[in-house]
């Protein structure tokens, strides 16, 4: 028998709303999503501050941790849990809205808990799990991915359409278009994993599953 492979570092799934879901927010979803929308932007926008001096004031988050995890990994082979946490917490929260606007779930999306949009991502162990170079070529050795993930997020809106569409008229998400886009978010999360958030060294696998 041959051995399975570990499960990957990255792992994300949505639970099928096997019931009806709201027609009416549904057909005004990207409206009903502009709140949501709003305090997302705020907390993975740019950071900057005005004021001088001891007298700053913070206007916008500052998103996801990229360029001070990739330092401290490099030069003292470690990875703050802090900076772990807020990268996974902002990460789910994403996922929740873009489950939200992709029609995949119809509850609205909570700023911290995990309703159905579950995203889990291991916390590495540097020195024997990380490579300390390798999160300088990591966003040129995902290339191949996000040309692949360009086509497959067009094909994934396209397919929310049509799902939209059968909302309307069934109340029911088509249940092969929503194991395709979940799978395509699965895939961006693998990829923003290992590329930017440089959780792993597995390369990302080419799969939807």
């Amino acid at each position: 028998m041959q051995p399975t492979s570990p499960p990957y570092e990255v792992r994300f799934d949505v639970d099928y709303p096997d019931r009806e879901l709201n027609r009416l927010t549904s057909a005004f979803r990207i409206f009903v999503a502009i709140p949501i929308l709003i305090v997302l932007a705020a907390v993975s926008g740019s950071s900057f501050t005005v004021g001088t001096q001891a007298r700053n004031i913070v206007v916008l988050g500052g998103g996801l941790l990229f360029l001070a995890p990739l330092l401290m990994i490099l030069f003292r082979e470690k990875y703050p849990r802090w900076w772990f946490d807020w990268n996974v917490a902002l990460l789910r929260f994403t996922n929740r809205v873009g489950a939200y606007l992709l029609l995949l779930r119809d509850e609205y999306p909570s700023t911290d808990e995990e309703q159905s949009v579950h995203l889990e991502i291991d916390y590495p162990d540097v020195p024997n799990d990380l490579n300390r170079w390798l999160p300088l070529v990591k966003w040129l050795l995902a290339i191949p991915h996000l040309i692949v993930l360009f086509f497959l997020t067009l094909a994934a809106l396209v397919v929310a359409v049509i799902a939209w569409f059968a909302i309307l008229f069934t109340g029911r998400y088509p249940q092969w278009a929503f194991d395709f886009v979940v799978g395509v978010m699965r895939w961006e999360n693998r990829v923003i994993g290992y590329a930017f958030v440089l959780v792993t060294d597995r390369y990302p696998p080419f799969d939807l599953a």
